[in-house]
């Protein structure tokens, strides 16, 4: 799959700017703030339907304005394709492929992209919120219907969460708890399993690429932990719902006075080990980093493996947080598909990629030089 060009109306610095790129590699340059990271936003969105440094839709429309528009051509399934998605304050985004209305969850099929961004080499030293954001992007950027789940239990947990915060100014919400508690435990089951199954896989390509990185002196593991109760994530659901209800039930007293959700796959965690040591507790930096880097490309290789295609790889301002040893690692794989790389300084980068140098300023694109577009 290859994104051939990309419109932005005033989607954050950018008023109406077509963007045209190569099929191998492009690297966005220029001073900070000016609109690299948000280009790359916008092809994010084309592929996930949301942002990824925002929680809310109208803070992706630029300054002053009511609506920003997201265009793509994109070349995927084997023929040309246009994707659009429409942003108005105070309504519901509008996603269009050909022309017809979809769902935000089905992009993906047409478009999927690896992000890497400066917060990511730090995933393995930050909370498991961090870790299990790494795996819903990723699994939701392989299995449309894993981010549907996502969304259910979303809404599930909100309602829960609400109740046990009111209830004591109203008594009666306390009607509906159970309610909610079962319809998260047989959505959570669900998500348990695609987790389970996504770390299996992960941990089969991972493994191998952080021993090259690492000079085979070091061992990397991952475990899946989600409630104590399940004893298989791979089990049938009922099983895993049977499980999750018991562990809900146990902290349904704890969770009332609390006014808290306490018990659910939203507590998951993804355990990373170095020499089998947890890497969170015990790995120096350079061993985070390491980490870090085997598991984004491993989950590049993973989805080439899944779907035949290779997935658009958006590298931002990541190289600069990197040694020399690093920045050749991560170059050295990004070969064999699309890919954009955002730098304030790009000579080494070209001088190593070869790849198309596109200059930003003030939210306004220049081809300055490399290959022709796609």
């Amino acid at each position: 799959m290859i994104v051939r060009s990309v419109r932005l109306e005033t989607f954050r610095n950018y008023l109406d700017e077509t963007v045209e790129l190569s099929p191998g590699i492009n690297i966005l340059t220029g001073l900070n703030a000016q609109g690299k990271t948000n280009l790359l936003e916008g092809i994010f969105l084309l592929s996930c339907g949301h942002g990824f440094r925002t929680r809310f839709d109208s803070e992706l429309i630029a300054f002053g304005n009511d609506s920003a528009l997201v265009s793509g051509s994109v070349f995927s399934a084997g023929r040309e394709q246009e994707i659009q998605i429409g942003l108005t304050l105070g309504v519901r985004k509008r996603v269009f492929v050909n022309g017809v209305k979809r769902n935000a969850a089905e992009l993906s099929e047409l478009l999927r992209v690896v992000l890497f961004s400066p917060g990511d080499l730090n995933m393995i030293k930050d909370g498991a919120q961090a870790r299990r954001r790494f795996m819903d992007m990723a699994i939701s950027q392989l299995r449309p219907a894993y981010a549907k789940l996502l969304a259910e239990y979303a809404r599930l947990y909100e309602h829960k969460r609400r109740i046990l915060r009111d209830w004591r100014e109203k008594p009666a919400l306390l009607d509906a708890l159970d309610d909610f508690s079962d319809g998260l435990c047989r959505c959570g089951a669900q998500i348990v399993r695609y987790r389970a199954a996504f770390v299996q896989k992960l941990t089969e390509a991972a493994i191998p690429i952080h021993a090259e990185f690492s000079g085979r002196d070091e061992v990397l593991s991952l475990a899946y932990q989600t409630a104590g109760s399940v004893k298989d994530p791979f089990a049938l659901p009922q099983e895993i719902c049977s499980a999750l209800s018991e562990h809900q039930k146990a902290h349904r007293q704890a969770e009332l006075a609390s006014g808290n959700v306490l018990s659910g796959i939203h507590k998951d965690e993804l355990e990373i080990g170095i020499n089998g040591s947890s890497a969170r507790l015990y790995a120096s930096q350079g061993q985070t980093r390491t980490a870090a880097l085997s598991l984004k490309m491993a989950e590049r290789a993973l989805s080439l493996k899944d779907t035949g295609d290779c997935p658009i790889l958006l590298l931002d301002d990541v190289l600069s947080e990197l040694d020399e040893k690093r920045q050749e690692f991560v170059l050295s794989r990004i070969g064999g598909g699309q890919t954009l790389i955002t730098c304030c300084e790009d000579s080494r980068v070209r001088k190593r990629t070869a790849g198309r140098i596109i200059g930003i300023t003030g939210g306004r694109t220049q081809a300055l030089s490399g290959p022709e577009k796609a």
